[in-house]
């Protein structure tokens, strides 16, 4: 199988308590992805200079986020996903706390940014019912409650490995 080449921002902050976090999409039910958690990102386009420029341009597009309001800190090792074709690069970065939102009302309903000490914790994960209208029958999953939501999947996978790394100061936040 030939595998999609798409983008993701990691977007990170504190809070104004301190508490490290990170800024989720709630996506709508259109596509592949529909009623999924995920990162800012999409596939690469053709005008696109790098898989950077990929992951600036669609964070810009789908929740409003300007290329100058996103410190990049960090290429991370890319994913792959067998279940939806798709080779995942994604870029950690840092943005303002107090970011204000534009949802691209086609492809994102929603914002939310789970602490990353709530995705490190191994006791938040659980088997958990996923439903969307591609998946109408749903799938029991591996995944953490994050607002009412399931995070799971590639963003999950990706985000795992990253928390306890995020939380050891790797990156200066």
């Amino acid at each position: 199988m030939t595998l999609t080449t798409a983008a993701v921002l990691v977007p990170v902050f504190r809070d104004a308590n301190g508490e490290l976090r990170v800024v989720l999409v709630v996506r709508s039910d259109y596509g592949i992805h529909g009623g999924q958690l995920g990162l800012p990102g999409g596939k690469q386009e053709p005008g696109d200079a790098s898989l950077l420029e990929t992951a600036l341009r669609e964070a810009e597009e789908e929740v409003g986020l300007a290329r100058a309001d996103a410190e990049v800190l960090a290429e991370l090792e890319p994913l792959e996903s067998s279940r939806t074709g798709f080779r995942v690069h994604p870029f950690l970065a840092r943005v303002r706390a107090d970011a204000r939102w534009q949802l691209h009302p086609r492809e994102v309903v929603g914002v939310v940014t789970p602490a990353i000490s709530t995705i490190a914790d191994p006791k938040q994960r659980a088997q958990l019912p996923f439903t969307s209208s591609a998946l109408p029958d749903g799938l029991l999953v591996e995944g953490i409650t994050v607002e009412g939501h399931v995070l799971w999947g590639l963003t999950l996978r990706l985000l795992t490995p990253l928390a306890p790394r995020l939380l050891a100061g790797e990156w200066p936040l």
